[in-house]
């Protein structure tokens, strides 16, 4: 269950991963945030921030040309 969407879609990087930190600092642990991108780099970028930072990537996937990366803030 997804908690909040960011839509960064138009952003590039490093935009849409700063727009998920800054999300995070100012969410409850347990929150599960969806990153929608279009810029390709932040299939990568997010899941790589995720694992170096101890949050759990739940999934990515491609939607009509865009990415929607899935967060969960555990600590």
């Amino acid at each position: 269950m997804v908690h909040k969407t960011l839509d960064a879609r138009g952003s590039y990087c490093p935009g849409p991963l700063m727009e998920l930190i800054f999300t995070m600092k100012n969410e409850p642990v347990g929150t599960v945030i969806e990153v929608l991108s279009s810029d390709p780099g932040s299939k990568k970028e997010i899941p790589y921030w995720a694992s170096r930072t101890g949050q759990v990537h739940i999934g990515t996937r491609e939607i009509d040309g865009c990415w929607s990366i899935v967060v969960k803030k555990i600590k």
